[in-house]
């Protein structure tokens, strides 16, 4: 099976300088760029579905690759982004970098944090939407979703270690068989 995962397109809190709570933002004149060149580089990759978040921003990206491939399109919370957001409403984005890791290793130990979707909670989510994915019969799939849950999946699920970097719109095309998984492309996207 051919798996194609994407990073959804620039969006509003992207660039607003400013942690805002669990947010469901939209794509911004980049970001809906950034979705239509990720629609002309898959064009002819023939894939049979889309499973995107269900947060705006990676729908709005769904719906342009979607009409570009022609093909069906699933929305689904099992792809959303971890939401630890709230933890940094009184924060600017050049602030929280060593605050957040903290906060990511507290949460990976599953310390409750009120308001704050713990790991293990996100982990079984993300595990249980990418097996659903891939238990259908179908030669290729794409999910569009966010950085946290790309993370996880190349963490938790596929055991090829920690992703440095994931830009908007970045592709990552996998080969997955039964016994093995291969990267065949990572565009957007590097290891540490």
């Amino acid at each position: 099976m051919k798996i194609y995962i994407v990073r959804h397109g620039e969006s509003t809190s992207d660039v607003k300088q400013k942690y805002d709570g669990d947010y469901d933002d939209h794509l911004t004149e980049s970001g809906l760029n950034d979705a239509k060149n990720v629609a002309k580089k898959l064009k002819n990759s023939n894939v049979d579905i889309i499973y995107s978040s269900s947060k705006i921003r990676a729908k709005e990206t769904s719906v342009i690759i979607k009409e570009s491939l022609n093909c069906q399109l699933i929305i689904s919370d099992d792809f959303a982004e971890q939401d630890i957001y709230g933890a940094y409403i009184k924060l600017g984005k050049n602030q929280p970098e060593e605050e957040y890791r903290k906060l990511g290793e507290l949460l990976a130990n599953d310390v409750h944090i009120d308001g704050v979707e713990s790991y293990s909670t996100f982990k079984k989510r993300i595990v249980a939407g990418f097996s659903k994915a891939i238990k259908e019969d179908l030669k290729t799939i794409l999910i569009i979703t966010h950085g946290g849950p790309i993370r996880c999946i190349f963490r938790e699920i596929l055991k090829l270690g920690e992703l440095a970097k994931i830009n908007n719109g970045a592709i990552i095309e996998l080969d997955i068989t039964k016994s093995d998984v291969h990267i065949i492309k990572m565009d957007g996207a590097r290891f540490k």
